[in-house]
């Protein structure tokens, strides 16, 4: 079913291609940008993961540099079955975390330094427990996939601009130049959108069942809901066919708009992880709620609470 998904979205992302070229350079045009994206889809296959850290400027941490966070997140990949994935940081306030990779084999994790520094040790478990979800349910080859297209989509509006205009080789004139234009922006939605809302809600039970506690997931979407709508994230805002990778919609809420959005209600994802606590309560466990946080307490990255410092220093 991923297989088929995948294959749809990328004969998606082609015809959206070829189309802008057609309204650009008419035929030409056309079998200019099915060539390129041709080409775009290979390329995506191998590198959109490498692409995408590259445009968040993640840094690779390991159990020297980030002992604490590094050891959680391979701690929880064996809770999971899977083979341990290279583990990043992102320089960015704004408390938020993602995954990519195009197999289980091939994945990456990061979370913000925001994330880091201002959820306690089980919510942050829980948040990266989510996004092995994600892998191990493979979405990430398709939100790899998508963000590196949808992208390339908009470099194309934009070149519409300047070298649209030619009356001999565009179709529709000026007036394709427009269409081609206005297609950008919007193919980054529909492409948002064509990812099931669904996956969210499949990522928060799993993930729930990797860290073991519903309620530490739940309490970890809320404040980084709570940051990114006060928090702007300058990269996701510059890249926003990227928002749909992270656990919660990173552009800042001058974008926002429940129609067009790329995940499921913050509210009823939570109500959602309550509703799971009956299952994960048992004889020896009653209480699986997260322990009460303690003010400054050692983080997963090695550092205070606080996260004054990390890995990066």
């Amino acid at each position: 079913m991923n297989l088929v998904r995948t294959a749809m979205l990328l004969a998606l992302m082609t015809a959206l291609f070829m189309g802008v070229g057609y309204l650009i350079g008419g035929t030409g045009g056309m079998m200019i940008a099915f060539v390129v994206a041709a080409g775009m889809n290979l390329f995506s296959y191998w590198n959109s993961d490498k692409m995408v850290l590259k445009m968040y400027n993640a840094v690779e941490v390991d159990a020297r540099s980030a002992p604490k966070y590094y050891q959680m997140v391979a701690d929880l990949a064996a809770n999971a079955n899977l083979p341990m994935p290279r583990v990043y940081v992102i320089r960015n306030a704004q408390p938020n975390a993602f995954a990519t990779g195009r197999n289980p084999q091939n994945a990456a994790v990061a979370a913000s330094t925001g994330l880091l520094e201002s959820l306690g040790e089980e919510e942050i478990a829980a948040v990266m427990a989510h996004e092995l979800a994600h892998i191990e349910h493979r979405d990430t080859l398709t939100m790899t996939i998508t963000a590196t297209l949808a992208g390339a989509i908009s470099m194309l509006g934009n070149f519409a601009f300047f070298f649209g205009g030619n009356r001999n080789n565009n179709p529709l004139g000026f007036i394709g130049v427009l269409v081609a234009m206005l297609v950008a922006p919007l193919a980054a939605m529909v492409v948002q959108m064509t990812i099931s809302r669904t996956r969210e809600y499949a990522a928060d039970r799993r993930g729930a069942e990797i860290c073991g506690h519903p309620l530490w997931l739940a309490s970890a979407l809320k404040k980084i809901a709570a940051g990114a709508g006060h928090i702007v994230n300058e990269e996701a805002e510059r890249n926003p066919a990227t928002a749909h990778m992270f656990i919660i919609n990173p552009l800042n809420g001058r974008r926002m708009d429940s129609l067009f959005s790329t995940h499921p209600a913050t509210e009823n994802r939570i109500a959602a992880l309550h509703a799971m606590v009956s299952e994960f309560t048992t004889a020896s466990d009653p209480r699986p709620e997260p322990r009460r946080e303690k003010p400054a307490q050692p983080g997963p990255w090695g550092r205070d609470g606080a996260g004054r410092k990390g890995p990066w220093s």
